[in-house]
């Protein structure tokens, strides 16, 4: 999904992902039950990409609008990559986390990123509905944390 002319539509998705459209499915149908919505998918030039993002939206008391981003969504062959961008100063308190080796091995080797340096890229790369309760975690985190 990196053509600007082809926008993303469920049998695109499912083309491109394969084996991993059952997970994708699956993913999209939870996302509710975490507060989370997925934006509409928009063309980004910078990363050549179609990209959607989860965001959690909600009213404050006095009835202001608010959205918090909680990751990235892209489609590759074969998967799909959730992307999360944490504050360096959380890595011991994700590590801490109820998830995967593999998941933590991705936060431990999670290189510094930013102006300042002050953010830690931490990305999934979804093949199956077992990375999922990961994904399903660190959005909690970002959600109610971040």
């Amino acid at each position: 999904m990196r053509d600007p002319d082809i926008e993303p539509t469920s049998e695109i998705i499912a083309e491109g992902l394969g084996a991993a459209s059952e997970a994708y499915s699956v993913f999209v149908s939870e996302l509710g039950e975490y507060g989370i919505t997925l934006m509409d998918w928009r063309f980004y030039n910078d990363g050549k990409a179609w990209l959607s993002k989860g965001e959690h939206k909600w009213t404050t008391p006095r009835g202001a609008k608010k959205v918090k981003p909680i990751f990235w969504l892209s489609i590759w062959e074969g998967f799909f990559r959730i992307a999360f961008f944490f504050s360096s100063g959380v890595r011991a308190e994700l590590q801490d986390l109820e998830i995967s080796q593999e998941a933590k091995d991705i936060i431990q080797n999670a290189k510094p990123m930013g102006k300042t340096m002050r953010f830690i890229p931490v990305v999934i790369d979804v093949k199956n509905s077992r990375q999922l309760s990961d994904v399903y975690v660190l959005s909690l985190y970002r959600k109610f944390n971040i």
